[in-house]
């Protein structure tokens, strides 16, 4: 059990009733334990600087901090930092490139490779294990995902007045939106399927491969687009003010 505590002017975290450093403050939210539930983590204030504390141990100060997560393994731990007018991602200590921004980041989920969205100059882009892809106007907040094996990345992206979903660096076909939270990977890794809007009408597309159009594809709570297995998904569409179970089976 961790808890956020103020002793006089100061505030520690308490770790199994063993308490921690004292600080001007700390982040209570920040405070979290990684998967395994054997180590910690939370944001505190020394000054006017910001610092992560992993299982008691300080990290490198910032003038703030935002973001951080453990890897599934619970063996890492990321953020986001400010230095001056800049942002960068911090990965086990080690600082990335600066950017005028920076958005979603998550890890794999073999917690070996680390994804998150950029900001520079105006325009965004993602990067996958340093290495920056192709500009856009905008990157998909929160549609960053990788695929179960963590071999594969995909994201949505807008150019001009068209989105598109970008696999693996490679662009898909533009459509006028993609519908929130339906970009997902099969179960194996090898497919990718998603919700398109295209000329007023809805329909989901696999590996490229549209399906039938409908007035709506429910992608809200107790919606979305679900894998059985690998050659089998369904999902929930609207046509004329009813609402259908829709059940595929890819053909090989």
């Amino acid at each position: 059990m961790a808890y956020g505590a103020k002793a006089g002017d100061k505030w520690l975290v308490v770790v199994d009733g063993k308490e921690g450093k004292p600080y001007g403050d700390i982040a209570g939210s920040s405070l979290t334990f990684g998967p395994d539930s054997e180590h910690t983590a939370y944001l505190a204030k020394a000054g006017d600087k910001m610092l992560v504390v992993v299982d008691g141990e300080e990290q490198k100060k910032y003038d703030n901090i935002g973001g951080l997560i453990f890897s599934p393994d619970s063996k890492r731990v990321a953020y986001g930092a400010k230095v001056g007018d800049s942002l960068l991602v911090v990965v086990d200590g080690k600082e990335g490139k600066p950017y005028d921004g920076i958005g979603s980041l998550i890890f794999s989920p073999d917690s070996k490779r680390v994804l998150y969205g950029a900001f520079l100059q105006g325009k965004a882009f993602v990067v996958v294990d340093g290495q920056e892809g192709k500009s856009y106007d905008a990157t998909g907040k929160g549609s960053l995902v990788f695929s179960p094996d963590s071999e594969h990345t995909a994201y949505l992206a807008k150019a001009g007045d068209k989105v598109l979903v970008v696999v693996d660096g490679k662009e898909g076909k533009p459509y006028d939106g993609v519908a929130r939270g339906s970009l997902i990977f099969s179960p194996d890794s090898k497919r990718v399927a998603y919700g398109a809007f295209l000329q007023g009408k809805a329909l989901v597309v696999v590996d490229e491969q549209e399906g039938e159009s409908y007035d709506g594809i429910i992608t809200s709570v107790g919606g979305g687009i679900i894998f059985d297995s690998p050659d089998s998904f369904h999902y929930l569409a609207v046509r004329d003010s009813s609402v259908y179970l829709v059940e595929e089976k890819i053909a090989r």
